[in-house]
């Protein structure tokens, strides 16, 4: 028998305690509606399992994922009815897999609801499209017939431009409310984490947060009251001194401009930290910038440890992680920042 694997020299830090205080700021500016999760892509790079269990605790009944093989890690801690997926039956498999363990589909077309019934139906969401262009049904489809014959638990919708755009958002509203007048359902669906913060005309019964859960910042709202919960942490391989005039890294794309000390860490693009963070990153210990220096490779990012000589081979740092501020200095979204997130960080 093989020994146990040696833990990796890269982690991600998960303030739990930060990620209860998100879902309970969102439920309660959720108003009347109770607030769910969505914690699909192994709840947003977190990991669903850990995600899914703390959330339960704090009083979440309603979780999204998006695939039928996210289901597992959730239903194990939260229970199969408390989960749903929002990608649907897309074969008799799936139905079957649903009605076998209770999780609710979210139905998005005519032939999902045909499907769904032609395998016995039971309690389901219906997700109508408008605007996205996307999942849903069309407004088009809405009084067809086949809708009166499901068990509708929620009517959902999804906003295609919370963070900014208004206008889109109040006609998106509207033509969700009108799908309400329709559609026989108990409860209703519209605001992610960013249209929690347009007010109680979008939330429904459920509302369905997300980034936000997570410590991202989609409105200006919410820069006060949401917590960061990931800090991506990385031990120190390598460290050595740089003369003046010498390059680090691919490409020699940073030159030495006095004599430095510089270390290697377990970090590249292969674990989600990508190039755009070539000589725009920083990190962190015992109070001191390390800033990234050099062009970020695969497996290893270079730092300047010019102002930390207590720090050597087998100490950790900090990256700075912050996702408003990540997305500023990037360019990625914060949905990117955290579910580009690879596996072999311990979680």
């Amino acid at each position: 028998m093989l020994p146990d694997i040696p833990a990796p020299a890269l982690r991600l830090g998960i303030d739990t305690d930060a990620l209860k205080s998100n879902w309970l700021v969102l439920d309660r500016m959720s108003g009347k509606a109770r607030a769910g999760a969505a914690v699909k892509a192994n709840g947003y790079g977190l990991g669903a399992e850990k995600v899914a269990s703390v959330l339960h605790a704090a009083g979440c009944r309603d979780f999204f994922v998006a695939h039928w093989s996210e289901v597992k890690a959730v239903a194990d801690v939260a229970g199969a009815d408390c989960v749903s997926v929002l990608h649907g039956p897309l074969t008799s498999a799936d139905v079957a897999y649903a009605r076998d363990i209770g999780v609710k589909p979210v139905i998005n077309s005519i032939d999902q609801a045909r499907r769904w019934l032609d395998g016995g139906g039971g309690i389901c969401h219906v997700m109508v499209d408008t605007g996205m262009n996307r999942l849903g049904l069309p407004m088009s489809q809405i009084g067809d017939e086949i809708m009166r014959r499901l068990q509708v638990d929620a009517v959902l919708s999804h906003l295609v431009a919370a963070e900014d755009d208004a206008e889109r958002s109040a006609r998106q509203c509207a033509l969700w409310r009108e799908a309400l007048k329709v559609i026989p359902h108990r409860r209703a669906s519209l605001a992610n984490s960013a249209g929690i913060a347009l007010g109680s005309a979008f939330h429904g019964d459920l509302t369905r947060p997300g980034i936000s859960l997570y410590g991202g910042i989609p409105r200006g709202e919410m820069a006060e009251v949401i917590r960061q919960v990931v800090r991506p942490q990385v031990a120190i391989m390598q460290v050595r001194d740089v003369p003046a005039g010498d390059t680090v890294g691919y490409n020699a794309t940073f030159t030495a401009p006095a004599a430095m000390r510089v270390g290697t860490i377990a970090l590249g693009y292969a674990d989600g930290y990508l190039r755009c963070w070539s000589g725009k990153g920083r990190f962190s210990a015992g109070g001191q910038d390390l800033p990234v220096i050099g062009r970020v490779s695969m497996d290893m990012t270079t730092i300047d440890l010019t102002s930390a000589p207590h720090l050597g081979e087998g100490d950790w740092v900090t990256a700075n992680y912050a996702l408003p501020e990540a997305s500023r200095t990037t360019g990625l979204s914060q949905y990117e920042l955290l579910t580009l997130l690879g596996q072999r960080f311990a979680r």
